[in-house]
């Protein structure tokens, strides 16, 4: 293998959890006074935690994000994605590929709550994977695009993050990468979710892949 450590995203790279999420976020937030459609909302949403973007929601619903808020979207978006939650078409196998491949020295950082992407993992069989090397952005200085999650889990893992590669989904996460050292590998399938492959290249991706198949041969 080509590098010493991969450093997995989440949403959108392991599990296929986007669309609930986002539709959890829209029903709501027309419910606070501001419609957006699908496509609206995972373009302005995708890949960004929800209490980042609070200036973005206040001037749209007129109205302050209150805690409160923010516990009934995450328990609502919990419900959604312990009812309908699945893996990407072949996380499973190539994150089990690699992890024989590196040896274990792989990590899953993520720019949600530890909550939400343990939960995910256990729920997609990709938890006896990342045990013990899981880092969410939530318990970070600063969440993406900044690089601090990628640069934690590089350091537990012992490894330079000049020689990690990281798999991301999203423009916000591969700044992340980038700004951590890494080499970026950008994953974009057709399906909703995704940023496009033009917009990961512009933000530092080396290479665009669409089957999560082909991974463990790339690295």
């Amino acid at each position: 293998m080509r590098f010493e450590a991969v450093l997995f995203d989440c949403d959108g790279v392991l599990v296929d959890s986007e669309p609930i999420t986002n539709g959890v976020l829209r029903d709501m937030l027309e419910e606070a006074g501001w419609k957006l459609s699908p496509a609206e909302c995972m373009r302005l949403f995708v890949g960004k935690a929800v209490i980042d973007q609070t200036v973005l929601i206040e001037a749209n619903t007129g109205k302050p994000l209150t805690s409160e808020w923010l516990d009934e979207f995450r328990e609502r978006r919990n419900q959604g994605l312990v009812a309908g939650l699945v893996a990407i078409d072949g996380a499973v196998e190539a994150v089990a590929k690699i992890h024989k491949l590196s040896n274990g020295r792989i990590a899953c950082a993520s720019g949600a709550d530890r909550f939400k992407v343990e939960m995910q993992l256990e729920k997609c069989g990709l938890m006896p994977y990342f045990k013990g090397h899981i880092f969410s952005g939530h318990e970070m200085p600063r969440s993406k695009p900044a690089p601090d999650v990628y640069l934690a889990a590089a350091a537990a893992l012992g490894v330079d993050p000049k020689r990690c590669a990281v798999i991301e989904d999203t423009v916000t996460g591969v700044m992340a990468g980038i700004a951590a050292g890494a080499t970026v590998f950008g994953y974009s399938p057709a399906e909703a979710g995704h940023d496009a492959p033009a917009a990961l290249i512009e933000a530092g991706a080396s290479l665009i892949f669409t089957d999560m198949a082909a991974l463990p041969g790339m690295l």
